[in-house]
């Protein structure tokens, strides 16, 4: 009898328990639908946060990482859904990676996130992130690779944005690969493809005619060259 009795109150246990984690996740479904209604972005984490605990789930945990991302908190997202890239991530978890790990100064290892994305969709916005990161990280052959495929697949609709002055401004996505072109030629060759490298800023320039960075990095090409051919008419001692 005691043991039935035990089995009873353990059967009881298990219902109550059952029936107050369904109430606690409908709670925060009911609690997540009016975060996002009123916009409330923190709101909405602690919801899923607790929706994760209660009832894990890699589709919620990827949209609160990608909500992370979203917010500028990219070792959260990177906390939430981790680094190494796995077979089953889904396109979202891989643009959470490749993202935040590029904005944590781990350009390695979001290179790794961007090959993917890259692989299940190409396109030109991707091909420039990956033109850069490859420069970055002085892979000059396979940066020449995505920007080629830039030149080749940007259309004039398509713009990139720059934020090195306090106003941000966008190109053409076009003549942020030329852009890209002439870097990578003046990496090749530091001391003597400074000409052809100036060439194609000033082409660049042509088409995009408030493209701060490329004045600012044709001007100082333009100092290098000079402060060169100063130390070169310089007597011998």
């Amino acid at each position: 009898m005691k043991q039935i009795m035990l089995v009873v109150i353990f059967a009881f246990t298990l219902q109550v328990s059952a029936q107050s984690n369904t109430e606690l996740i409908g709670h925060f479904e009911a609690y997540k639908k009016q975060m996002q209604a009123q916009g409330d972005v923190q709101g909405l984490i602690n919801a899923l946060t607790h929706l994760n605990v209660l009832a894990p789930s890699e589709a919620r945990k990827d949209t609160l990482a990608y909500i992370y991302m979203s917010e500028g908190q990219y070792m959260q997202a990177l906390n939430t859904i981790g680094i190494d890239a796995m077979v089953d991530d889904s396109d979202i978890a891989v643009e959470v990676k490749a993202l935040s790990l590029k904005a944590v100064k781990q350009p390695e290892r979001a290179l790794v996130h961007f090959n993917e994305l890259f692989k299940r969709q190409p396109s030109a916005n991707l091909a420039y992130e990956l033109a850069e990161l490859n420069m970055q990280l002085q892979k000059l052959d396979e940066a020449l690779k995505h920007i080629n495929y830039g030149l080749a697949n940007a259309t004039p609709d398509m713009k990139h944005v720059y934020y090195e002055q306090q106003q941000p401004y966008q190109v053409a996505l076009k003549s942020a690969f030329m852009y890209l072109k002439a870097l990578r030629l003046y990496q090749q060759d530091r001391k003597n493809n400074i000409d052809a490298a100036v060439d194609i800023l000033d082409e660049t320039l042509k088409a995009s005619p408030n493209f701060n960075l490329v004045n600012l990095s044709k001007n100082e090409l333009l100092r290098q060259k000079q402060a060169m051919q100063a130390q070169a008419t310089q007597p011998k001692q």
